[in-house]
């Protein structure tokens, strides 16, 4: 059974996919997170750089965005061969100052700014129409060669050489008339928005793209059968002709729709470090920047059978439960999953569970394969922020380490910097510090801070502090009488 949640009542829009009452799908956007995918900008090109056949283009943002040479609307213009193309340098198609009409194809990450395309897309109901696209595409969801090869020459005869069109799923129950209607509406709608970037006069946003929508409806759409709970009446109406084949309910119970459905338990999890999996076995799951990584433990299973039985019913269900934490916490790029170590029969097997399960991701998911650590890659497409980035910020204690400085060695630091001061004409020393650091500094009875004092020839006087970390602060240094 599938059921959808539609939490829209507040600033901060949420959805939830359910199949058998499990989460499947989580989506969280915040007003100040809000994607910038799909969003059309006119930007003016501040960098060209040859060496890296990619432009940096000013659009208005914090941080400049990278245009790759081979997403240039000018290169996909180009008629000439592809080697001819690919051994021009990209000065030949773009110069720095030029204002340029783009697209973010990719969320800007940690220290990356966004990816952009000047090949745009614009999408209507039907199909997806690229001024600049050169090809007509028709979605792997229809299997029909048939109607394929119908739609493919539909395609041929709405669109001129530089144009392409992609055709979605609902294609197939659309007449010619209404895709041509499309067609037209989006060509008009390129038209607009080269007409108001030629007369902008500094980098601007054009056209802003309704990604929570987006995610939500590419899911419905998907959906055979099954509920949708929506918590905004007007929604809840207007969905319903769109979606014939769900039943729309308007949730107006004063309770949270995701508490009561019990969700919020689910997001909670899906936040943890450590995933439970069946008999005591879990996974432990760290984002970078750079990549994902899954590591698989058996913890208290030991299995009913022998140690390779044991090991492969673990991966089993570290495959399943892994697939679905790639979908729920939005994880993407490259993921790399630590299996226990078990033969090439039961890796092969593994890999096929991992392909079986991704199949039902709504991203673009590629199963690698396993390298000769035993370690399983997966990439998957980049569009928007994870769960953790869209509702979780950097530790301030930490600086998002992790890890902060132990008692121990605050204790020792305080300690060089009092060693500092042996030969000077202070008498007093004042230190606001932590109570373990304290503890740690002054030693069993007190002897080493006695020692100290001696040593140096002043008093030291420690002020306990309720500090977050283990920490001090050097208060006063100078003559007793002053302080």
């Amino acid at each position: 059974m599938e059921k959808m949640l539609v939490n829209m009542k507040s600033r901060e829009k949420r959805f939830a996919y359910l199949f058998n009452n499990k989460l499947e799908r989580l989506y969280i956007e915040q007003p100040q997170q809000k994607s910038a995918v799909g969003n059309i900008y006119v930007g003016i090109v501040t960098k060209v750089a040859p060496g890296m056949n990619a432009a940096f283009v000013d659009i208005g943002e914090v941080k400049n965005c990278y245009l790759p040479k081979d997403k240039l609307a000018s290169y996909s213009a180009d008629d000439s061969s592809f080697n001819e193309k690919k051994n021009r340098s990209i000065s030949t198609y773009i110069k720095q100052g030029e204002k340029v009409l783009v697209q973010v194809v990719k969320d800007a990450t940690g220290t990356k700014g966004p990816k952009l395309t000047g090949i745009v897309e614009l999408q209507k109901d039907n199909l997806v129409y690229m001024p600049y696209g050169r090809y007509i595409a028709v979605s792997k969801k229809l299997a029909d060669q048939k109607l394929q090869q119908q739609l493919r020459s539909v395609g041929k005869k709405l669109t001129a050489q530089s144009e392409g069109l992609i055709f979605r799923t609902s294609a197939a129950n659309a007449s010619e008339a209404e895709l041509t209607a499309e067609v037209d509406e989006l060509r008009q709608k390129y038209t607009e928005l080269l007409r108001q970037a030629a007369t902008a006069k500094k980098p601007a946003l054009l056209l802003a793209n309704n990604d929570y929508e987006r995610e939500l409806f590419r899911i419905l759409e998907k959906m055979e059968s099954g509920e949708v709970f929506v918590d905004t009446q007007e929604e809840a109406k207007g969905w319903s002709s769109v979606f014939p084949k769900l039943t729309f309910h308007y949730y107006a119970d004063n309770k949270n729709l995701f508490s009561f459905f019990a969700v919020e338990k689910d997001i909670e999890d899906a936040l943890k470090r450590i995933v439970w999996l069946e008999k005591g076995a879990y996974l432990i799951i760290d984002e970078t920047e750079a990549a994902t990584i899954i590591d698989v433990n058996t913890g208290k299973y030991e299995g009913k059978h022998n140690l390779e039985q044991t090991a492969f019913d673990t991966n089993r269900y570290a495959a399943l439960e892994a697939a679905r934490q790639l979908k729920v916490r939005d994880l993407s790029g490259i993921i790399l999953i630590d299996f226990i170590d078990m033969p090439k029969e039961h890796e092969r097997k593994i890999e096929e569970i991992m392909k079986k399960e991704l199949q039902k991701d709504s991203r673009q998911t590629k199963v690698i394969g396993f390298t000769a650590l035993g370690i399983l890659q997966i990439t998957r497409k980049k569009t928007v922020v994870p769960l953790s980035q869209a509702v979780k910020t950097k530790c301030p204690v930490c600086d998002g380490t992790g890890a902060v400085m132990s008692a121990e060695s605050m204790a020792f630091k305080l300690e060089r910097e009092l060693w500092e001061y042996e030969r000077s004409d202070h008498d007093l020393i004042e230190v606001e510090a932590q109570r373990e650091v304290i503890k740690v500094f002054s030693g069993k009875d007190k002897q080493h801070l006695k020692r100290l004092e001696e040593i140096l020839g002043m008093q030291i006087t420690l002020h306990e502090r309720d500090f977050a970390i283990p920490d001090y602060h050097i208060k006063y240094i100078g003559q007793k009488n002053n302080s």
